[in-house]
């Protein structure tokens, strides 16, 4: 089963040095997965100063900077893993830095027919 590991946190509660150390200790930890087989994809995002959001209200394109809600956690990234259950993807969450910096959270991928394979 796939799942997307969705990293929050505060983008501003961090230093450059800890971001630099949060993102090595997260690129180990996606090797490791890899080595499994389990590794999909993984990023971190820009800061949510630099985000769009688009919406369409009655036929129109409404496009304004920033994220779509404020919020104390940001997203700045995320893991996709393909593991046999819900308690596999627990475990590598609880090893990312996120979790002990912020929160992790575990949606599981919808497969729909008709999307294009990678």
């Amino acid at each position: 089963m796939k799942y997307m590991l969705l990293v929050y946190g505060d983008e501003r509660a961090s230093d450059e040095a800890e971001k630099e150390q949060c993102y090595r200790e997260s690129a180990q930890i996606a090797h490791q997965i890899r080595a499994t087989g389990r590794y999909l994809a993984a990023a971190p995002l820009h800061p949510v100063s630099t985000a769009t959001s688009v919406r369409v209200r009655d036929g129109k394109r409404v496009v304004t900077d920033g994220p779509f809600a404020e919020t104390r956690e940001q997203l700045g990234g995320y893991f996709i893993v393909d593991v046999g259950d819900l308690d596999e993807a627990i475990d590598i969450a609880g090893r990312l830095p996120g979790a002990s910096l912020g929160t992790v959270e575990i949606r599981p991928i919808m497969e729909i027919p008709g999307l294009p394979s990678q």
